[in-house]
């Protein structure tokens, strides 16, 4: 089982966080009175420190660091784009070997908002095939989905032979923003904690792997990372009103994530933890982890060479486009 992360109790902001609907876009003085709420509404005391997790038992593979990167510890774009490249080549290997052998898989990406998911999710996905790695990312549900057994709308999206299914969030919404923000009562929170390794054996049993990451960011990075999400308008649509409501609420999260990992941490369906502090080493550490995960070898490819092309009915087929709408050149 893994370890908890034991945090030293910190006074909770003691001012409201800006209603979200008066945060507009566009509105520097709105912006700034939220960013004052960010930051600690009394001084002289002491930011909290999250101690590092330690993986235990059964994955061997992955070594969490024993301690959170420090911020002028990141990696270099340079270097990273480097590594970056071998690990999409070696994705596009695993590719080839799923669609080969009708291998099946599901890799949930979970964590607290502004964790990294989503810049995680797209680095491993850039350079394959969407109909093979399958990105899903569910919004809320429906009238009628919310009258469904809770599993049924991810289990339909479920991977077929030669597919793996990314969920950008998935049914641990329940563990997580779900019971914190009062989405669910506390009934049917410990009902999905007691059901939910028992629904996953099953997945696992009917040939599907199913790999369970976590991204753990600390307090510091995630303010700066909202902090750079209201300065910044090509990310503030990354701000949701549920995002500033989940702030305000960091502690009620790691306890929903404790008894998260206590219930559903098995030796079959283990969680997999990344510290995303520095964005770009947590990128590879995951990518270069499902890759240790998931067995694979190279497929052999005949070589490929173009045919020659045929001249009957030889024409000039670009001035019959003379005419018609072309999208001016301003570039």
């Amino acid at each position: 089982m893994l370890s908890t992360v034991h945090f030293k109790r910190y006074s909770a902001l003691s001012r409201e966080i800006l209603i979200y609907r008066n945060i507009l876009p566009g509105s520097p003085g709105k912006m700034q009175a939220f960013r004052g709420l960010l930051r600690d509404p009394q001084r002289g005391i002491p930011r909290p420190t999250v101690n590092s997790m330690t993986l235990k038992g059964n994955d061997a593979k992955l070594e969490a660091a024993a301690t959170p990167i420090e911020a002028n510890g990141k990696m270099k774009r340079k270097e990273y784009e480097k590594e970056l490249r071998k690990l999409q080549v070696e994705l596009c290997r695993l590719q080839d070997w799923v669609k080969f052998k009708g291998r099946r898989a599901i890799i949930v990406f979970e964590g607290r908002d502004a964790a990294g998911k989503g810049g995680t999710i797209k680095a491993l996905t850039e350079r394959v095939s969407p109909r093979v790695f399958r990105v899903l990312a569910l919004p809320a549900p429906s009238d009628r989905e919310r009258t469904q057994m809770f599993v049924q709308r991810y289990i339909e999206r479920f991977p077929a032979a030669g597919e793996i299914v990314i969920f950008d969030r998935s049914w641990y919404n329940r563990a997580g923003v779900e019971y914190v923000m009062g989405f669910c009562t506390p009934e049917q929170h410990r009902r999905f904690l007691e059901l939910c390794p028992g629904i996953e054996q099953v997945i696992i049993e009917s040939g599907i792997q199913l790999i369970k990451i976590w991204l753990e960011v600390g307090q510091q990075e995630q303010e700066r990372r909202f902090e750079a999400r209201i300065s910044d308008p090509l990310r503030h649509w990354k701000l949701s009103p549920m995002d500033l409501e989940s702030y305000r609420h960091w502690y009620d999260y790691s306890k929903a994530r404790d008894s998260m990992f206590e219930a559903t941490d098995r030796k079959y369906a283990p969680w997999h933890i990344v510290h995303s502090d520095d964005k770009r080493r947590a990128r590879l550490n995951c990518i270069s982890h499902i890759l240790n995960l998931i067995p694979y070898k190279k497929v052999r490819r005949e070589k490929i060479k173009l045919p020659k092309r045929s001249a009957k009915g030889k024409y000039d087929d670009r001035a019959s486009l003379k005419g018609r709408n072309i999208v001016p050149q301003r570039y």
